[in-house]
């Protein structure tokens, strides 16, 4: 019962956070939950998606259209009409601060309409708490800003005797006479007051109906439970091979004699949908290299493959070694030096632990891609590559398939795209068929060509020219839509290779995408450490025509991008990429996504470049910036078979240049990641021998990853340092010396702006103040990357400078408020106070954060050199006119003083702290504590 009341309290409002009608409260749904609904509240109708990404955070994105008001004109024949009505899109978010225990209630802060038009922006801070034996009566007290806009209040309660049934209450504290076009539409005639609400829940649907003062809203929805699974039984995996099947036992002698007992372990491969497989025998060890284009789990492949390479091996084998590759690249090599213990924990009669002992599993060398051609034993593979009608298969309803033993493949399949928020029309879509071929020329090479034709698509009635004032690289899309029915989308060739241990390579040439053309290159390090990978991608590009042949337009350029990825707990990982975008921009653009336990994907981008683009919402003072979120589903959790298909969808701007990248090749990141996941999570074994008795296990059915209770941490650090905090003759000695400083700072404030001002033109100056200006940035990164990529010495010193440069940078904002000081260059000030106290120039908060940042690294590794780094670069702040010296020295003094303290009280961790620990085969996060 508890559980169900949980399901209620989080119950998606009828704008699809969780709450009551209008009102939210403290709860957000499960971990990993999607939820995707309709509501409508007179005059505003939104279609929204709401996810929990994190346990305590939950983030919805609602298209909200306003009956009353139209989006453009209403007068027909106008340029908009089609739009219809009044449409925006809205970004919410809630983050639960604490959860609710016996005696205190959940607490959640949230705020509406963090980006865009604001229309809808608010913020509130909630709580709630349940009732009861049954804990089937919740309620919930709150206060807004804006929206809602004072204090609100909520219940809900659900009744033994009704089960999915419940009801709901709340003070709806809106304005709604204060809304957007209020005066036009009905929210001009609502007030604030009561509601109430009937709803019903049955598995994942779930509806809701109110009445308000003068009318009726309504809310219907689906949640999708991400953190599960699968959430389709597999009734129609096939089954691993039978031993009955095996042929006769022959020595290895007849087996290098005879080719037909190698074409025939080959076979049943292929059988099993592996691809690019190579067999060796070497002296007395079997050697496998190969892939799955079917199995989504690298361990289960391997298991599959092994268990049949078992069956087919010749007496005497030894040992059994299997590579599994990606485009004939080797990633993982797992060896079984110990076939009876391998055939005693494939049939149960063995434990993990015991089998664990007789295999190793790491990553592949170069050297271990196999021979690149076994003619003989290849050509005697029948029946491969057929072509045949598939329904249902990869996601898609229906398609025209041929897949043979080398990975060649011709598909064709129906295909359906839609764009969104055009003034000419708020919907858009696009039908069309698709016919790909693959085709692999040599050992690592490549032919990937897609062709098109369109069926049914209104995408090119979009007519309004776009206004952007960057190079058009995806604005002109309409332009591409109505160029042709049929096009050849992409015709590329790309060699693969593999230069080094964990070093990857792609050399790529011909039709990138239906706009661009080129050639180019990526290279991907990973490195033992699983957290993090990197990766450069250089293409040189030719816009190509509408008509989508070989016709090109006048457009060139060459996009650079340095790529850094990073797993942090919760398997979220972050992206960072910078260099020269499609437009020739150049900037930087910030990925995140969280996989859940299903494999589902949910992730969001935003990207800042100097493209300024000023199309709508952006402006010249403030320009557009690239952003979007989405969302890829592994369709093996929907289907009744294994696959290693995906389906994605992403919601951004489609007529946008800034911040662009090329669709090009494979990206190798994407191909490699999944694979190495499932290689450094636990054993790297996964589901390898599919037995009933091992499911529950961890490696099998991983848990889903949580951070460990940060208040100890938070705890141990506040106390260590209050125990440690200087007593007062420390602090009148420190006082006295920092005081002293600073007046010996005072006296040079004149002099050196006097020279200052008197060389305006040095380029020697200009670049001192670029270096004031970017090094406390620079080195707020160090202390991070201390703390995601150090040892846990480096950690516990990162953790301190960070904590030291946001405790002194307080401290010196609120000197900023108690003296407030005009800067140098601020000559029209009629005093020598600031204009605002939060702009006030002493102390210097670039000098404050260089010398906290760098305090506890040049204490503890005794680098005395890091002060004159800190001090060079605070005094490029002089350089810029933009402090006195004396500013800057007392934004040192505070920076220095802040830093020692903590280090100080904090330097020895050693009986408590987060442990960040990189394993052979998984990262795990901790916290430990010694007595």
């Amino acid at each position: 019962m508890l559980g169900a009341l949980n399901a209620y309290a989080a119950a998606p409002a009828v704008h699809g956070q969780s709450g009551y009608i209008n009102m939210p409260n403290a709860s957000v749904e499960a971990d990993g939950t999607m939820s995707i609904g309709y509501g409508y509240d007179k005059p505003y109708g939104s279609f929204w998606v709401s996810s929990t990404v994190l346990p305590f955070l939950q983030v919805t994105g609602r298209y909200v259209s306003i009956s009353g008001i139209p989006g453009f004109t209403d007068v027909p024949g106008e340029y908009g009409f089609a739009y219809g009505r009044y449409k925006d899109k809205v970004f919410d978010a809630k983050l639960r601060l604490w959860q609710e225990t016996r005696w205190l209630p959940s607490v959640a802060v949230g705020a509406t309409d963090l980006q865009g038009t604001e229309l809808f922006k608010g913020q509130y801070i909630v709580a709630s708490k349940a009732f009861g034996d049954a804990r089937n009566l919740e309620a919930s007290i709150g206060y807004g800003r804006h929206r809602p806009d004072g204090a609100f209040a909520g219940v809900r309660w659900a009744p033994l005797f009704a089960p999915g049934w419940a009801v709901a209450a709340e003070y709806d504290a809106v304005d709604y006479k204060t809304d957007f076009k209020a005066y036009r539409t009905y929210a001009g005639q609502r007030s604030k007051g009561p509601a109430v609400a009937l709803e019903y829940r049955w598995g994942w649907l779930g509806a809701q109906v109110a009445r308000h003062r003068d009318h009726f809203s309504a809310n219907a929805y689906i949640s999708l439970p991400f953190s599960e699974r699968e959430f389709v039984p597999k009734l129609y995996e096939p089954a691993y091979f039978q031993p009955k099947d095996a042929p006769p036992k022959v020595s290895a002698e007849d087996w290098n004699r005879d080719g037909r007992h190698g074409a025939a372990l080959v076979q049943a491969l292929v059988r099993q949908d592996f691809k690019n497989v190579r067999v060796e025998l070497d002296h007395d060890v079997l050697k496998l290299v190969l892939t799955n284009a079917r199995i989504a789990n690298l361990g289960r492949a391997v298991g599959r493959a092994t268990r049949t390479a078992l069956a087919f091996a010749p007496a005497g084998t030894r040992s059994i070694q299997v590579t599994y590759t990606r485009l004939e690249q080797p990633i993982a090599t797992y060896e079984f030096v110990d076939l009876r213990q391998l055939t005693d924990y494939l049939t149960g009669l063995s434990s993990r632990e015991a089998f664990l002992q007789t295999v190793v599993v790491r990553y592949a060398t170069p050297d271990e891609r196999g021979p690149a051609d076994q003619a003989g034993l290849l050509d005697t593979i029948q029946g491969d590559g057929a072509l045949g009608v598939q329904v249902g298969h990869e996601g898609d309803m229906v398609q025209v398939r041929s897949e043979d033993r080398e990975a060649n493949r011709f598909k064709l399949a129906p295909k359906l795209s839609f764009f969104f928020n055009d003034p000419s029309g708020a919907l858009r879509y696009e039908v069309w068929g698709a016919a790909s071929y693959d085709r692999r020329l040599g050992q690592g090479l490549y032919l990937n060509s897609d062709m098109k034709l369109t069926v049914l698509e209104n995408v090119s009635g979009v007519t309004q020219p776009s206004n952007s004032l960057l190079p058009h690289v995806r604005s002109d899309v309409a332009d591409y839509k109505r160029g042709g029915r049929f096009k050849l989308n992409r015709f590329l060739l790309s060699q693969y290779l593999n230069p080094g241990e964990r070093v990857y390579a792609r050399l790529s040439g011909g039709l990138y995408e239906e706009m661009f053309r080129g050639v180019g290159g990526q290279v991907l390090y990973l490195p033992k450490d699983s957290r993090w990978a990197t990766d450069l991608s250089l293409d040189a590009l030719e816009q190509r025509g509408y008509k989508g042949w070989l016709d090109k337009r006048d457009y060139r350029t060459v996009t650079t991008l340095a790529a850094l990825h990073y797993r942090l707990p919760y398997d979220i990982t972050a992206t960072a990429r910078a260099g020269r975008f499609l437009a020739r921009d150049n900037g930087v653009r910030l990925e995140f996504k969280r996989r859940f336990p299903s494999g589902v994907e949910v992730g969001g981008w935003f990207s800042k470049t100097n493209g300024n683009d000023i199309t709508t919402p952006g402006t010249p003072a403030n320009p557009y910036h690239d952003k979007g979120v989405f969302l890829s589903v592994p369709l093996n959790i929907m289907l009744p078979s294994d696959t290693q298909a995906t389906a994605g969808m992403a919601l951004a701007p489609w007529t946008r240049d800034v911040g662009q990248m090329v669709t090009g090749p494979v990206d190798l990141y994407e191909l490699m990641e999944q694979p190495r996941r499932d290689l450094t999570a636990y054993d790297g074994l996964g589901n390898f021998a599919e037995r009933a008795d091992e499911q529950g296990l961890p490696a099998v059915n991983p848990p889903a990853r949580a951070m460990p209770d940060a208040w100890p941490l938070f705890r141990w650090r506040i106390e260590q340092a209050t125990s440690s905090a200087p007593r007062w003759p420390d602090w009148l000695n420190g006082a006295a010396l920092g005081g002293s400083a600073i007046m010996a700072g005072a006296l040079l404030d004149k002099p050196v702006d006097r020279f200052l001002r008197q060389h305006p033109d040095s380029s020697a100056l200009r670049s001192w103040a670029n270096l004031g200006k970017v090094l406390p940035v620079a080195l707020t990164g160090v202390a991070g990357a201390a703390v995601l990529f150090g040892d846990a010495r480096q950690q516990n010193i990162g953790v301190i400078s960070l904590e030291s440069l946001a405790g002194a940078a307080a401290l010196s904002i609120g000197a900023k408020h108690l003296v407030s000081r005009t800067r140098p260059i601020d000559t029209t000030a009629p005093c020598a106070c600031a204009s605002r106290r939060s702009d006030s120039s002493f102390p210097s908060n670039h000098g404050v954060v260089a010398f906290a940042a760098v305090t506890p690294f040049a204490q503890e590794y005794d680098a005395p050199w890091l002060y004159g780094l800190a001090a060079a670069g605070s005094m490029g702040r002089v350089a810029g006119r933009q402090h006195w010296v004396s500013d800057v020295v007392a934004g040192s003094a505070l920076g220095y003083a802040v830093g020692t303290w903590l280090w100080r009280s904090q330097r020895d961790d050693s009986r408590s702290g987060l442990v960040l620990s990189p394993g052979p085969r998984e990262f795990s996060v901790s916290w430990n504590k010694s007595y």
